[in-house]
Formats: C-alpha cells, structure tokens, sequence
C-alpha cells in the first residue's frame, strides 16, 4: 500500500511517500518559510525524483492536529484537495501521537510537547510495550507546562521530551523534573511526514479514516482571533 504523509502542522514542512514497509522518499525543511510556499513545491519535487504518478497513491496521511491553526489549515487544504482529485481517503492522524511515534521502541516514557504558547504545550503520554505496541497513556490535549511536569514526576520512571517546545521549556523541565529524563534528538525530534504516514497505516489497518468531503482539522481550541472577539484573552 502505497501512502502520501504530509504534515504542516507546526514549524515543520514535511511530505514523504511511504510503500508498505519502504519509506521512499521524504522531503522536510524547518527553517524560515512558509507552508503556503512550500509544501506543493515540496510535494511535486519528491514525486519527480522519485519517478511515480500521483494516480499511484492509495491513501493521505496527514498529521491533522493540533497544533499552528495556519499551518493546519495549510495541510487541510491541501490534502482535501489531492484526496479529492485521486479519489483516495484520508488518515487523520493525532500530531501528537506522530511525534510521539518517532521514537519506536524505546523503552522510555514519551512526552511531546508542542509550544501553545502562554506557558503551555499541547501534549500527552506514550510507551511502546514489550512487543513494540504503541500505547496512549494519555490522549494529547493543550495543558500547563507546570502540569504536565507534575505528571511526569508522579509518574516515576525515566522519560524522553521531544518537540519544538522542548527549547522553550528546557530550563522549566531541568529545574523542575524529578524523574531521569533526557531530550531526543534532531534527526527525531520534530514532526515527520514519513512517521504520519507510517502510524496512518495502522490507522488505515483499523478502518481510522474518512473521505476528502468529511474530514476536518482538530484544533483542540480556539485561535487567537476567535478568543479576542469572544472577549477571552487568557
């Protein structure tokens, strides 16, 4: 089975074609641009240099929130129109669990955390059995930092922090953390399309997809804009 993984979904542009158990091809940039110009011109130079049609694709994976509201209305955008036109479904897979999942097989606990800002990350926690199955210990969800801590500390077993929030709460973490916890590293700290279209195929596998017309970006709250015109600037 052949997937198209994209994910916009933060600081990170990134697509990659992955063909059952072969990650073909991946193209990601973390520097300075934006996913309106980017992820397109991205997406047509890896399907060049790999030689395949588009018509080959069988499924979208696409990291689906949360995360930047811009860059997931980028990614949605896009995916619903490729869907559309290849008349293929579509993966929606959390963005949390997908960067939790670049980590496979550590025997470690699995903290994300994604900046929300106002000393906030969107996060959640994960472990991989003994066999390797993908375990959500809790579901991803915007929380303080303070908390999350807190958590992690009662949890009481080593841990692994990763995600573009890591340098913003560093200094928090190594003055507060009371549990053996390290900081993973570049190659596998930040979103990958090739892990969203990996953890889309055993999504795929458990029926965990829609079509182009029916699925939406989970934002998990309200943008910046939608909060002031509520009157709400917490």
């Amino acid at each position: 089975m052949r997937i198209l993984g994209i994910d916009s979904s933060g600081l990170v542009a990134s697509v990659a074609v992955v063909d059952d158990d072969v990650l073909l091809g991946e193209f990601t940039t973390d520097y300075k641009k934006t996913h309106s110009t980017t992820l397109m011109p991205m997406l047509d130079e890896l399907i060049q240099m790999l030689g395949i049609e588009m018509s080959s694709i069988d499924a979208i994976a696409t990291a689906a929130g949360p995360g930047s509201f811009t860059g997931l209305r980028i990614g949605a955008a896009t995916v619903k129109g490729l869907a559309y036109a290849l008349g293929v479904p579509v993966i929606a897979v959390p963005t949390v669990d997908a960067i939790a999942y670049n980590l496979y097989g550590t025997k470690r606990l699995i903290c994300p955390l994604m900046d929300a800002r106002r000393q906030q990350a969107y996060s959640g926690l994960y472990r991989f059995s003994e066999t390797n199955k993908f375990i959500v210990k809790k579901e991803q969800e915007p929380e303080a930092i303070a908390d999350i801590i807190e958590r992690i500390n009662s949890e009481d077993e080593p841990v692994t922090f990763l995600g573009d929030g890591v340098p913003v709460f560093k200094e928090f973490i190594e003055e507060n953390a009371r549990v053996d916890f390290d900081f993973a590293p570049a190659f596998c700290n930040r979103q990958r399309a090739g892990t969203v279209a990996c953890l889309g195929r055993h999504y795929f596998d458990k029926e965990f997809y829609t079509s182009a017309e029916e699925f939406r970006p989970v934002y998990l709250r309200k943008s910046q804009a939608e909060r002031e015109a509520g009157g709400n600037h917490a």
